[in-house]
């Protein structure tokens, strides 16, 4: 959240807080929609001509005890279900898809998140896909071309962990991998992360414009919290395969990769394809603003299920009279 939103809103966060005294099972759907547009609006960039890392937290707006353990889960599975009703309507309506991409240094919680807040989704509709160093066959083509091939039909809702905005972190952050991209020699300038944003924005629009709607979600960590997941990985056998010396190792380029996730934010978040900055610190609450987020994509779809011609109606109607006739 930002932090001047922060302070303009600290009487609603009194009142948020107020909200433990209620049952939240006991909301509509209508109900939780309207709540989880609200409530991830506050999080979103929309146009980034004027974003800066440094107005977002990464500490919940609302401080969490032990007490409220039980309401934060509950806050999320009753989203969980939203989203997955959402999501059905979606998959049968076969008209829009909707692309999630997830981007965050490491540690931040990007595999827990994906694995939470998608746990009711029905698996026919969904799909996952992570990008990790790029092949060789990958590199003989352009930057967006692997990501491409895992976009989402329609009715179908996709999840890149990363994706091609790597080109504009990691890929600026260590320019040896650039020069290692097989590009002509004339075409890397020091326009080329201009370029890039440029067709990113591009690209987006275009996906827009063809019914694959795009939100993008940073999950906003402190390098202070990194340190103290990074050390639990290190203590906990059953983590042990999560950690290598590499992940250590990029902590020394954190303030780079700051600057490059600012440059990139300000650059490819627009009104259709935004940016999402989710304070990370507290894991429990970053998937509560994430489901809220994908909530409020799926609703501004205007979804409904299709509905069927009289003609079919009566022929359903005729088909379930025989199966009632059946002895």
């Amino acid at each position: 959240m930002s932090k001047d939103k922060r302070e303009k809103n600290s009487s609603e966060e009194q009142s948020g807080q107020e909200t433990h005294r209620f049952d939240i099972s006991a909301l509509s759907k209508k109900e939780i929609i309207d709540r989880s547009r609200k409530f991830s609006k506050q999080y979103c960039v929309g146009n980034g001509a004027d974003f800066r890392l440094k107005d977002y937290d990464t500490k919940a707006g609302v401080e969490f005890s032990a007490e409220d353990k039980p309401l934060v889960k509950e806050a999320l599975e009753i989203g969980v279900e939203a989203l997955a009703a959402l999501q059905d309507i979606l998959y049968a309506q076969d008209r829009w898809s909707l692309l999630v991409i997830f981007q965050a240094m490491d540690a931040a919680g990007k595999d827990g998140a994906i694995k939470h807040v998608m746990s009711g989704v029905n698996p026919q509709g969904c799909q996952v896909s992570s990008f990790k160093s790029p092949s060789n066959e990958e590199l003989d083509h352009d930057f967006l071309w692997r990501c491409q091939k895992h976009l989402p039909e329609r009715g179908r809702i996709g999840i890149f962990n990363r994706s091609y905005y790597e080109e504009v972190l990691v890929v600026r952050v260590h320019e040896a991998i650039l020069r290692a991209q097989k590009l002509p020699e004339k075409l890397v300038t020091k326009d080329i992360w201009e370029e890039r944003f440029k067709d990113i924005r591009n690209f987006e629009k275009y996906l827009t414009r063809n019914g694959t709607i795009v939100i993008k979600i940073f999950l906003n960590v402190s390098k202070k919290e990194q340190k103290k997941r990074f050390i639990q990985r290190v203590d906990d056998p059953d983590k042990n395969w999560k950690f290598s010396a590499a992940d250590a190792k990029e902590r020394g380029y954190w303030k780079d990769y700051m600057y490059a996730y600012e440059e990139l934010i300000r650059n490819t978040s627009t009104e259709k394809s935004p940016w999402y900055i989710v304070p990370a610190d507290n894991k429990s609450f970053a998937r509560i603003v994430i489901a809220s987020a994908i909530i409020h994509a799926l609703d501004e779809m205007e979804l409904e299920y299709p509905k069927v011609s009289k003609e079919k109606l009566a022929e359903l109607h005729e088909i379930k009279a025989s199966l009632l006739a059946e002895e």
